[in-house]
């Protein structure tokens, strides 16, 4: 059973929380939808909102859901890293990852998470924009692209925010 809180009480520190812990990125709806694994983005504020900023490659089969709709979760699983082994290695074009994980789907507030999440960030899509080559001032972070495969980041406003009881 999920419980709403506000984005100012996720308990512990948000950097750990992404780059440590992991998330999956979803979106789309009961007529489709994936999710991806992630470890890179942040949290603050912006434009007066509580923001979530994703970062998802173009090619990536998550950002076909991210473009079409409107709102999209960002999940967190404790250790579950064998949820983020199928999620962040396979192309939901290719295999059935809901099955592979046995995650269960909720379609909830425009969009999909699952129901075994610990923490569910809902976000209202506000702002993309496609990292360019041109405006890295420090060259050295370019190393993680040699398919010059940019990030999209994904601006979310956070509209809710879901922890287990």
């Amino acid at each position: 059973m999920f419980k709403e809180i506000s984005p100012k009480e996720i308990n512990g520190n948000l950097i750990k929380l992404i780059a440590d812990e992991w998330m999956l990125i979803s979106a789309g709806g009961k007529d489709g939808y994936n999710m991806m694994t992630a470890s890179w983005g942040f949290m603050g504020e912006m434009w007066g909102n509580d923001t979530a900023v994703a970062m998802i490659r173009p090619q990536r089969y998550t950002m076909e859901f991210i473009k079409e709709n409107d709102y999209y979760a960002l999940s967190f699983y404790g250790d579950r890293k064998d949820i983020h082994k199928v999620c962040g290695s396979m192309s939901g074009r290719d295999v059935n990852k809901t099955e592979m994980t046995g995650l269960t789907p909720v379609f909830s507030d425009n969009t999909v998470y699952f129901e075994e999440a610990r923490l569910v960030l809902i976000c209202k899509k506000q702002y993309i924009q496609t990292m360019e080559e041109k405006y890295f001032t420090d060259k050295e972070p370019l190393k993680w692209y040699e398919n010059n495969d940019f990030h999209n980041m994904i601006f979310g406003e956070i509209i809710k925010v879901l922890v287990k009881e």
